[in-house]
């Protein structure tokens, strides 16, 4: 019988998706006042891997990625998409969404997204969350699993959850140091 470890924490990774890259500012300022400074944020990247989000938010998609310094305990993660899912309503302009935000936690083995949307491969964590491994980490980077969004099989992105992964482990490393 196995015996349960100290509740782990785990890096905070939120990407933001939309037409108007202004509006992230304003949107990274109020995800600030909640969790804290931003550790690192991506290059701003074309979002061209699907069009699902262009009858809400327009063509001519963007993306961004924020990580966090400070870690969040797993067992609180998803009352951070209840938060970001609250946060994307108060934005909205006539019944739409201007701006997608996507919480997620990168571990020293993966990079886990939360979704309100239920599938085979998808973990119930509570309130109507699930949990998704997007990206696992072996041989010295992160790897896209069967049903990796095709956006997070791109090398830009692997290369800024690769990135953060060395900040975190770095981060570790300084916690043990007595």
């Amino acid at each position: 019988m196995g015996s349960p470890l100290k509740q782990p924490s785990a890096k905070l990774i939120i990407g933001l998706i939309g037409s108007d890259i202004g509006l992230f500012g304003a949107v990274k300022k109020l995800l600030q006042g909640k969790f804290g400074l931003a550790e690192s944020e991506s290059p701003v990247f074309e979002f061209n891997h699907t069009r699902y989000y262009e009858d809400e938010f327009g063509p001519g998609l963007k993306r961004v990625f924020i990580a966090y310094r400070k870690t969040v305990p797993l067992s609180r993660h998803h009352r951070i998409k209840l938060y970001t899912n609250r946060l994307e309503k108060k934005l909205s302009s006539s019944g739409k969404r201007r701006v997608n935000i996507d919480p997620g936690y990168l571990e020293l083995s993966n990079l886990t997204l939360l979704t309100t949307k239920p599938r085979s491969n998808r973990v119930h964590l509570d309130s109507g969350i699930y949990a998704e491994v997007e990206l696992e980490f072996a041989q010295n980077s992160f790897r896209p699993l069967a049903w990796t969004y095709p956006d997070y099989r791109t090398k830009n992105y692997i290369d800024f959850f690769n990135s953060v992964r060395r900040g975190l482990l770095d981060q570790t490393r300084e916690a043990r140091i007595p």
